[in-house]
């Protein structure tokens, strides 16, 4: 069954998209198999603190995209096989690529410069952080 655990709520953004990411990172990641069970609408709500509506609507999305499948009277199931796995992953890390590289072209880095950081950071996330 996926848990909630390592999940943190953040402000500013609505809870019910970061259950939505959080059940798409843990997809992408591998860290829960197709057939894995979801704590059902009203457990999910009581342990987060929050409205069964946000729940709802976050499955709901989750049902659309076709990670998880519900039937009336049973818990939610993820629906992953590897290619959704690999689509899924690919459909996160392009987003967040594009965001780390918006944020870049709006500081003037260029591509080569872009490159040598990407591959600094990776060899070494500690010095990609900001200096002293």
């Amino acid at each position: 069954m996926l848990t909630f655990d390592q999940l943190t709520l953040e402000e500013g953004s609505p809870i019910y998209l970061q259950l939505v990411r959080y059940v798409r990172q843990q997809i992408a990641g591998g860290r829960i198999a197709h057939g894995a069970e979801l704590p059902s609408r009203r457990v999910l709500s009581a342990l987060l603190g929050v409205n069964p509506n946000t729940v709802q609507k976050a499955y709901r999305i989750l049902e659309d995209e076709g990670l998880i499948a519900s039937h009336t009277g049973a818990k939610s199931c993820v629906v992953a096989d590897d290619y959704t796995r690999a689509r899924v992953r690919a459909q996160l890390l392009r987003a967040e690529l594009a965001k780390t590289v918006d944020a870049m072209q709006r500081m003037g880095v260029d591509r080569p410069e872009a490159h040598a950081l990407l591959d600094q950071v990776w060899d070494d996330p500690l010095k990609g952080g900001p200096e002293p």
